[in-house]
């Protein structure tokens, strides 16, 4: 795919992120079976139903959620993705959803999580439970986190998928209980799964890079309380995890979902220089982050078509234009995993 140098809307914007590489498109034809993706109306959710539909015209490719926003729902339907209104909490809806070969699971729960962590635990371990009881015919790539892990050595390669899971805050622990839900599930029924240990994907509205962009515009400090990072544009990521289906497994298992280790100063200062501002900074990097090792996923996926260079050039010139945002924070620099 020829990447552009910069995006003009948010159409162009959507388009390139749902593009689907020859890669996608090879394995789509060797997958077999429709996929349903649970938990589509987020982030990441619409952009990875249009890429799995335009890598696989003649498959149904069912987006399930609440869908509050009529707009998006509309959106996705007239892209020929078949939608579904549900609250998947509710067992008589989950029930009542079609049997199909394979499943995204893409629900959970973060920000708010203080305060209603009765929520946050139902959404990210009970919800598993039932989502894998349901659909134990089926293969389910399951969205994880990389907070499942503890803080690495920043000098090091980041946790590979053999690390013991040892998270920080309520939060990261309810996601641990996610994977060991859909663990037990696949065990006691033979079910197969990935679990995407996913670090912080991009796009132009959210992320790491967008919030750095946007503190730099507004004059604002600049925390390096965490001052490394893995980012993946969520192009890939969203690419990588279609593909994933095909590398599901009984026992499900691991993988990390995400691009190289980046300098959240570096990444500052080079944002700083296309934007023609001056970067400022507060406190000092730890010796250790949230990073992961991502040889596992590169060995199987291969090379990210998307570079931090082009990932900086996209956002110096999305964010000089003004250009939409989610108004979604990241808070990448939070240590204690309060959200």
């Amino acid at each position: 795919m020829q990447l552009p140098k910069f995006f003009t809307d948010e159409h162009h914007l959507e388009d390139v992120m749902s593009t689907p590489s020859q890669a996608l498109l090879s394995d789509m034809e060797r997958l077999e079976g429709d996929i349903m993706v649970l938990g589509a109306a987020g982030k990441m959710g619409p952009t990875l139903a249009r890429m799995a539909k335009r890598a696989a015209p003649h498959k149904r490719i069912i987006a399930v959620a609440r869908f509050t926003d009529a707009e998006a729902l509309h959106k996705l339907q007239t892209q020929g993705i078949e939608c579904i209104q549900s609250d998947l909490l509710n067992q008589d809806a989950l029930n009542a959803l079609p049997d199909v070969s394979n499943i995204i699971y893409m629900a959970g729960r973060k920000f708010g999580s203080q305060g209603s962590e009765w929520l946050t635990w139902a959404m990210n371990a009970h919800l598993p439970a039932m989502v894998a009881q349901r659909f134990q015919q089926s293969k389910i790539s399951v969205f994880s986190t990389a907070c499942v892990y503890p803080f690495v050595s920043t000098n090091g390669h980041g946790a590979l998928e053999s690390v013991s899971p040892t998270p920080v805050g309520e939060y990261a622990n309810s996601c641990v209980a996610r994977e060991r839900m859909f663990e037990h599930f696949s065990h006691a029924l033979d079910t197969s799964g990935c679990l995407l240990r996913l670090s912080y994907a991009i796009d132009m509205r959210y992320g790491v890079l967008h919030d750095l962009a946007q503190s730099l515009i507004r004059q604002q400090e600049i925390s390096l309380a965490m001052g490394h990072a893995n980012i993946i544009w969520q192009g890939d990521a969203n690419e990588i995890a279609i593909r994933s289906l095909l590398h599901c497994r009984q026992p499900t298992q691991a993988i990390n979902l995400s691009g190289p280790i980046i300098s959240i100063r570096a990444a500052a200062l080079g944002l700083a220089q296309r934007l023609g501002v001056k970067a400022e900074f507060i406190g000092t990097e730890a010796p250790t982050a949230w990073l992961v090792d991502c040889t596992k996923m590169n060995s199987l996926f291969g090379t990210l078509q998307v570079s931090l260079d082009t990932m900086l050039d996209w956002t110096a010139a999305w964010a000089q234009q003004g250009k939409a945002s989610l108004g979604k924070p990241t808070h990448f620099e939070v240590r204690d995993g309060n959200y």
